[in-house]
């Protein structure tokens, strides 16, 4: 059990310090972006109308990746006052109903992503005039994301012996 719960924790992370990475990368193009929109704006001469619709979308990529961040590290937002004083058995057990909850939205949200990402390719972007397919394509790559971190993250935890799971590092 210790050896599969570790092998689960070490495949978790790895997977989460991946989207960190990208995660830093996209928020340092966004920051990068916008400020070249603003210096073009008020500073140069140039007229880039690009940043505005590049900022967009690597704000909305950088936010739906952090979601599989916060699952991995069970930093999500939740109510721990009457959770931590359940005894091990029912934490364990509200900690699967929460996430098979999760699991099932995140499904449900990858399934319809991708319909929504297949409808965007025939539809272009206002400025680039690229299919709006590319940048839907967080939409089922982040809910998928979410899926595996909380997948390895529910059973992690019923691996776990110590109390208090959902609390628990990996």
């Amino acid at each position: 059990m210790s050896r599969l719960r570790h092998t689960i924790s070490h495949s978790s992370e790895t997977l989460n310090t991946w989207v960190e990475r990208l995660c830093v990368f996209l928020l340092s193009l966004l920051v990068l972006t916008v400020w070249l929109g603003i210096l073009s704006r008020y500073a140069l001469p140039w007229n880039l109308t690009f940043t505005e619709e590049l900022a967009r979308y690597l704000m909305i990529w950088v936010a739906l990746l952090a979601v599989s961040i916060g699952i991995c590290r069970r930093q999500h937002v939740g109510m721990l006052v009457i959770f931590s004083r359940l005894p091990l058995a029912a934490q364990k057990a509200l900690s699967l109903g929460f996430d098979l909850a999760g699991i099932t939205f995140f499904a449900v949200m990858f399934y319809y992503g991708l319909a929504y990402t297949e409808r965007g390719f025939s539809q272009s972007t206002m400025i680039f005039g690229i299919p709006r397919g590319y940048p839907y394509l967080i939409i089922p790559i982040a809910s998928g994301m979410a899926c595996l971190q909380l997948t390895l993250a529910a059973i992690r935890d019923l691996l776990a012996t110590a109390a208090r799971p959902a609390l628990e590092r990996a």
